[in-house]
C-alpha cells in the first residue's frame, strides 16, 4: 500500500491514509508529505476523497469502508488501483508463491544500473534506497503480482515472471489446482509480443504455460552458483536467474545483470541482518526474514546454515493466518523442525476467526515435546528473555513471519551498542 500511496504523491496527487498503529513505514510517509491517521475510524473518511484504496486485509464491514460507502466516495482495492496505474506501461510482473519481492528488487537495480531508468512498486523496503517505491521516466513498470483473491488479474503484464508455484492462501483457494488455475488466467493475458519468464521444468508450473501466446524463457540456464550473491541459499540464486532472464529480454547483457545481482543489498525483512547481542559471552547475530509458508521457511533456516554452518541456530515464528496454519501443519512442524530451537509466538490472526482450532501448542508438539527445542510463548518479552538467558555462544537468531511481532524481537535482542 505504501509503494503506491509513493506512486501517487509522486503524480502531484493529495494522499492520506490510516493504519492501526505508527509504523516506520508510516512515519517515513509522514515525512514524505503524506497524512497518516493512526487510527481507523469513520472520521477519517470525508466527501472530498476521490478515491479510497482499500487492502485486502481491510473487512468490509469495517468502520471505514462503510463510511466510504455511505459517502458514495468510489472504492478500489490495491490490484484494482494499481492496475489502473501501471498497465498504462511496459508492464514486467513479478509472481510466485515464494521470491517476488527479493526478484522485482534485483530486477529494480538491474533495470535502473543499465540506464532504463524503471518505475518500480516493490513489497518492500530496497536496502540500497529505503524505499519501496522507484519513479522512473521510462516506458517500463515493475511490480509484484500477487494471487491472494486473484487480484493479479488486474494487471496486463507485457512480461510476465513466475518464480514457483505452490498451494498458499488457504483461505480462499481451494487446492493448488485452483491456485494453478489463476496462475493460467494470468499468464494467458500476455500478448504474443511478450514473455514469460518461468521454471518450465517445475511440475507445478507446467500446466500453467499450457496454451499461452506468449514467448516462454526458461529462467533456470541463467542459474550462475560462482555469483557473489550477498544473500544466502539457493532460492535467493533461483531468484537472481529469474531476474537475470527477464533483463535480458529488454536488452541488457548478462555481464551487466550479472554484476548488479553480485551489488544487490537486499530488501526489508529478507534474511535482513540486524546486529547482534551477548549471550553466554559469545556474539550473537540476529537476523529478520519476512518467510511465513513452510517451503520459505524452509529455504531461510538452510540460507542460514549456509552462512553458519557450526553454529546453533535459534528460529522465533509467528504463523500468519489459523487456516494457514491448520492447512499446512505437518509442513510447518518439519521445517521449523531444521532449526535447533523454535520460539513460537501467538498466531497472527490477521481477518480470520480460529474455526480449526489450531494453536502454537499442537505445533509445538507436533516439532518436540523438549521446551529446549520447541518453546510456545506469550509475546515478544517473554521470547526476548528466553532467547537471552539460553543462546549459547555460538548461536544464531532468525525472526520469522508476516505478523506483527517477529521484528520487535529482532529489534529488542539487538544490542544497539554492538557493531
Amino acid at each position: 500500500m505504501s509503494a503506491l500511496a509513493r506512486f501517487f504523491l509522486h503524480d502531484k496527487k493529495v494522499i492520506s491514509g490510516s493504519d492501526r498503529e505508527p509504523s516506520i513505514i508510516t512515519e517515513a510517509l509522514e515525512k514524505e508529505g503524506i497524512s497518516i491517521f493512526t487510527s481507523q475510524v469513520s472520521d477519517n473518511i470525508s466527501s472530498d476523497i476521490d478515491m479510497v484504496v482499500y487492502t485486502e486485509a481491510m473487512p468490509q464491514d469495517h468502520e471505514e469502508m462503510i463510511a466510504a460507502h455511505a459517502l458514495g466516495v468510489p472504492m478500489v482495492n490495491y490490484f484494482e488501483a494499481l492496475g489502473q496505474v501501471a498497465n498504462e506501461y511496459y508492464l514486467i510482473a513479478i509472481a510466485g508463491t515464494h521470491g517476488k519481492t527479493t526478484t522485482t528488487a534485483m530486477l529494480t537495480d538491474i533495470l535502473e544500473e543499465a540506464g532504463l531508468d524503471p518505475t518500480a512498486i516493490i513489497g518492500s523496503l530496497r536496502s540500497k534506497t529505503g524505499s519501496n517505491f522507484r519513479a522512473g521516466k521510462s516506458k517500463y513498470a515493475i511490480v509484484e503480482a500477487c494471487e491472494y483473491k486473484r487480484d493479479f488479474l488486474h494487471l496486463e503484464p507485457d512480461i510476465l515472471v513466475i518464480t514457483n508455484i505452490e498451494l498458499d492462501h488457504v483461505d480462499y483457494y481451494k487446492d493448488l489446482a485452483d491456485v494453478q488455475d489463476a496462475f493460467h488466467a494470468l499468464a494467458m493475458k500476455v500478448p504474443e509480443s511478450g514473455y514469460i519468464i518461468a521454471d518450465t521444468g517445475n511440475e507445478n508450473v507446467k500446466p500453467v504455460l499450457e496454451g499461452v501466446k506468449a514467448n516462454i524463457v526458461y529462467y533456470r540456464p541463467q542459474l550462475d552458483l560462482n555469483l557473489k550473491l550477498h544473500q544466502p541459499g539457493i532460492h535467493n540464486r533461483l531468484n537472481a536467474a529469474a531476474a537475470i532472464a527477464t533483463a535480458i529480454q529488454v536488452g541488457v547483457s548478462i555481464e551487466e545483470a550479472n554484476q548488479s545481482v553480485e551489488n544487490f543489498a537486499g530488501t526489508w525483512r529478507r534474511f535482513e541482518y540486524k546486529g547482534t547481542f551477548v549471550s553466554n559471552g559469545g556474539k550473537v547475530p540476529v537476523y529478520d526474514d519476512y518467510a511465513h509458508h513452510p517451503t520459505a521457511i524452509s529455504m531461510a533456516i538452510a540460507g542460514a546454515r549456509e552462512l553458519y554452518s557450526k553454529h546453533h541456530i535459534t528460529v522465533v515464528f509467528q504463523s500468519h493466518t489459523y487456516s494457514r496454519t491448520s492447512e499446512l501443519f505437518n509442513d510447518f512442524a518439519t521445517a521449523l523442525t531444521k532449526a535447533d530451537c523454535i520460539i513460537l509466538l501467538p498466531i497472527y490472526a490477521a481477518r480470520e476467526e480460529n474455526v480449526s482450532g489450531v494453536t502454537m501448542e499442537k505445533l509445538k508438539f507436533a516439532i518436540s515435546d523438549s521446551d529446549s527445542k520447541a518453546k510456545v510463548v506469550s509475546g515478544p518479552e517473554e521470547a526476548i528473555e528466553y532467547i537471552k538467558k539460553n543462546t549459547p555462544t555460538n548461536g544464531v537468531v532468525v525472526t520469522m513471519g508476516a505478523g506483527d511481532m517477529t521484528t520487535k524481537v529482532a529489534e529488542g535482542l539487538v544490542d544497539k551498542n554492538l557493531v
